[in-house]
């Protein structure tokens, strides 16, 4: 949406103070540990845009809690199954060979929003090791979190996903639907019905850049609004407004849990 648009719609400017009474009145509370995916345009205008943001976040949330997003780089991935648009195959093994390594530091999210963007370059900010799926954190946990993100199975047990799963964690949907929501394919693992993949990206090993493949499975999120929609019907879900933007906030634990019955009893 175009800023004039967004501003045509916005009958008050967003700022960090209202966004931080908002995020209260939606249900985030001091010490939470909480990951979140974001539209900064739902929002309305945000005076400040994406910076005042994660300032309201941190605000309410404070450094006894943690603020997890999902900073993913699905370009860091083997151009032979790129589509939307793919590249010649003649260019593959320039790609493979010439590709920058991922990089925590320095890598950039792709299709992940300006929020995201911001914030994993935010002061006092850690980002895990993957090289197409991290997480950047900020707080209390922020580290136990991104500590040792497997290569394998990027979404699994061995994810930030299941660290806070087992900190007994919230999902804040800020402005953005179920589809968005990482934390049921944590899920998908768990019902282990899911095809096996070999997928390679860029890393550094030792300090020399190497092209690594690794095993994970095929997501597959076209259930995700399905799943969510009933999850809601549940009463796990509070459902409030942040600025202009629809807010969604419920345990980890309540939707992964619900996610693995849902998956086990409807066949895909």
């Amino acid at each position: 949406m175009s800023e004039s648009k967004v501003i045509l719609k916005t009958p008050s400017p967003r700022t960090r103070q209202s966004l931080a009474k908002d995020l209260l009145d939606a249900g985030l509370t001091p010490g939470m540990n909480v990951i979140v995916h974001s539209s900064l345009s739902s929002l309305g205008w945000v005076c400040g845009g994406a910076v005042a943001v994660i300032q309201a976040l941190m605000d309410v949330i404070t450094p006894a809690g943690t603020l997890v997003m999902p900073t993913h780089s699905g370009d860091l991935s083997d151009p032979s199954m790129w589509q939307a648009p793919a590249v010649p195959a003649d260019w593959w093994s320039i790609i493979y060979e010439t590709m920058p390594a991922f990089d925590p530091k320095v890598t950039p999210t792709k299709g992940m929003g300006k929020i995201v963007e911001a914030f994993r370059t935010w002061q006092g900010v850690v980002r895990s090791s993957h090289p197409t799926a991290s997480f950047a954190a900020w707080g209390k946990h922020a580290e136990e979190i991104i500590f040792d993100h497997a290569l394998d199975n990027s979404l699994g047990e061995s994810s930030p996903l299941a660290r806070l799963y087992e900190l007994n964690g919230w999902v804040l949907l800020l402005g953005v639907g179920y589809d968005r929501c990482t934390s049921f394919h944590l899920a998908e693992y768990r019902v282990d019905r899911t095809q096996q993949v070999s997928k390679g990206a860029p890393v550094l090993e030792a300090g020399v850049r190497v092209w690594k493949y690794y095993s994970d499975i095929e997501f597959d999120n076209d259930c995700f609004v399905e799943i969510g929609e009933t999850l809601e019907q549940t009463g796990h879900v509070k459902v409030s407004t942040v600025g202009s933007a629809q807010t969604k906030l419920f345990p980890i634990r309540n939707a992964v849990d619900f996610a693995v019955n849902w998956l086990t009893i409807h066949t895909r």
